[in-house]
């Protein structure tokens, strides 16, 4: 499921990160890893602010849907 159908305050792992190696790379450094837990803190539009290794992020709807979390 991707990372974009998360509620606000629900926590999932990581269990994959797609698109081209890029775009990988560039999650990757992030904290978008394979394993990692990512919490939805707020969702507008489909844009996100997540909070990944004690971290608050925002990711545009693009690069969330290509995170892929446990359901």
């Amino acid at each position: 499921m991707p990372l974009t159908l998360l509620k606000a305050g629900e926590c999932q792992v990581i269990k994959k990160v797609g698109g081209k190696e890029e775009t990988k790379k560039f999650l990757e450094s992030l904290g978008f890893v394979t394993g990692g837990k990512v919490t939805v803190i707020s969702e507008i539009n489909g844009n996100l602010i997540v909070n990944i290794k004690e971290s608050r992020i925002a990711i545009n709807k693009e690069m969330a849907s290509k995170i892929l979390v446990s359901f």
